[in-house]
């Protein structure tokens, strides 16, 4: 096999699973009433702590218009809050309400589970080796 056959058959499978993977994902979220983008703006606040609207938009990858609307609906379920930056009133952070935190340690630890379990295929080395070579692949990517 080729090289540009190589690349094209890597390009499908990592396609084809990351399809798969985001169906187990969204199914696992749904669970709590949250839908994919929701709960990674509180994986990223849980994580990570209070972020900017803009820095939840870089890290999640999603336009700005629907970062506000995703922080507006789980702000309705209490699940965030906003906060104005005392020194540049121009500035908002958004950070986990205490309900939010709440879920997100009951529910993370379950949705990790499942995310591991997603990998079971391969063993230690595979996946160090995955990882390593997703995150080259990334970089190559990056400088595009």
């Amino acid at each position: 096999m080729n090289r540009r056959d190589q690349a094209l058959g890597s390009f499908i499978g990592l396609m084809r699973g990351s399809s798969k993977l985001e169906k187990i994902v969204k199914k696992d979220v749904a669970c709590y009433q949250l839908n994919l983008t929701e709960f990674s703006v509180m994986e990223l606040l849980f994580h990570k702590g209070k972020q900017t609207t803009q820095g939840i938009k870089e890290k999640i990858l999603i336009a700005s218009s629907s970062t506000t609307y995703v922080i507006d609906q789980l702000e309705k379920k209490s699940y965030v809050d906003r906060l104005v930056d005392s020194e540049d009133k121009r500035v908002t952070f958004v950070t986990l309400s205490q309900k939010g935190q709440k879920l997100m340690e009951e529910i993370f630890p379950t949705h990790a589970k499942t995310i591991e379990t997603s990998f079971s295929g391969l063993n230690d080395n595979e996946l160090e080796q995955l990882l390593k070579l997703l995150a080259k692949l990334n970089r190559t990517l990056d400088k595009q």
